[in-house]
């Protein structure tokens, strides 16, 4: 579908604003099933935003994704300008604005995680190399697939076109798991939970933030006095949440992950309220923390709206964060020391030994 309106009444099109161009991988996915339209409606990008979808798949499931598009198209979402669909990267990220890069094979049975690094790896490489030659030299990248945050560093180091801090990935779904938890234990809405970062590796070593979050306006450790509680139960649970989830009803979250995609994106396209922040993995380049630069990590960020942002500055680090963050950081090593052969780095070895597994169950 390429509806551009060449036929219609100038008056009608020339109030038109300039159509956003995002590239989705794993188009066919059920996380994409979810998300393409919330994109198409409006509610990501708003209400007077047209959008053009242009979507990756791969020769096995483009009988689904021309389903998709069918189905896009027959939802006659106003804002919807055109949906494109390939086999081909480079055509999928021709002049993209945003690359949300949702595809990832996933774990095999009994496949080690360092193995899994070196073959999602190698995807991400060429998809990289495709937003490097193709996509619009400002694209916004929020990369999804697992791992997250080194399928990003990857996509990265093969894009030098792209500004480095254009790459995100999603730890969204952590912050707002967290948001979820506070809200719970304090017996309020989430609404009045703020300030609620997530530091470091989408996995089980992440670090969900309660010393610097407020509930109400007010320190979240002052209105839950419990620090037992924050230690060990909250964080746990906010890092087990994918897993007890699949436990329970036998899938993985896809709705609630292509919901906190679009959380994301809003972020970055919504000014950040006063005082508040939102959590991204992004690059760790001259971050105020002290993190081992050339990482992307997950930090509290704030942005104007205009699809940037910058890292906050004014966050609390005590001990226990400290030791934390240095347990995530050091993972964060370890996996870029995995995959140094797909990223220009010569004599790098691989540390991560069989058995030695922080992914998260059932987001792998």
């Amino acid at each position: 579908m390429n509806w551009v309106g060449t036929k219609e009444d100038p008056s009608l099109t020339q109030a038109w604003q300039k159509t956003v161009k995002v590239a989705v991988t794993g188009a066919s996915g059920q996380i994409s099933n979810h998300l393409l339209f919330m994109l198409a409606s409006g509610e990501v990008f708003g209400k007077n935003q047209p959008v053009a979808l242009q979507l990756l798949g791969s020769d096995r499931s483009f009988g689904a994704l021309e389903g998709v598009a069918m189905e896009l198209e027959d939802s006659l979402y106003p804002l919807l300008r055109e949906v494109s669909i390939s086999t081909d990267p480079f055509a999928v990220m021709s002049d993209a604005d945003w690359a949300l890069m949702i595809g990832a094979k996933p774990r095999g049975p009994g496949q080690e995680r360092a193995d899994l690094l070196d073959q999602n790896g190698r995807i991400f490489v060429d998809q990289g190399r495709a937003l490097n030659e193709a996509a619009g030299r400002n694209c916004k990248v929020m990369v999804v697939g697992n791992p997250c945050n080194t399928n990003a560093l990857i996509a990265m180091e093969n894009a030098p076109n792209i500004p480095r801090k254009n790459f995100h990935a999603l730890t969204r779904l952590d912050e707002n798991r967290a948001k979820c938890q506070l809200a719970l234990k304090a017996g309020k809405f989430y609404t009045n939970v703020s300030r609620t970062a997530i530091w470091g590796n989408h996995s089980t070593t992440q670090v969900p933030d309660f010393i610097n979050a407020r509930i109400g306006g007010r320190p979240a450790i002052d209105v839950v006095q419990d620090m037992k509680w924050f230690k060990e139960e909250f964080t746990p649970t906010v890092a087990n949440r994918g897993g007890a989830l699949i436990k329970k009803w036998g899938r993985s979250s896809a709705a609630s992950t292509a919901v906190s995609i679009a959380d994301a994106i809003r972020s970055l396209v919504t000014p950040t309220a006063p005082g508040d922040c939102f959590s991204s993995a992004v690059c760790t380049d001259g971050n105020p923390y002290g993190i081992k630069e050339g990482l992307i990590f997950s930090m509290p960020c704030r942005s104007k709206g205009d699809g940037d942002y910058e890292i906050c500055d004014d966050f609390i680090i005590d001990d226990w964060l400290r030791k934390k963050i240095t347990a995530t950081e050091e993972e964060l090593v370890k996996e870029k020391e995995c995959v140094g052969h797909l990223i220009g780095i010569t004599g790098a070895a691989c540390r991560i030994g069989p058995g030695e597994d922080t992914m998260l169950p059932g987001e792998n």
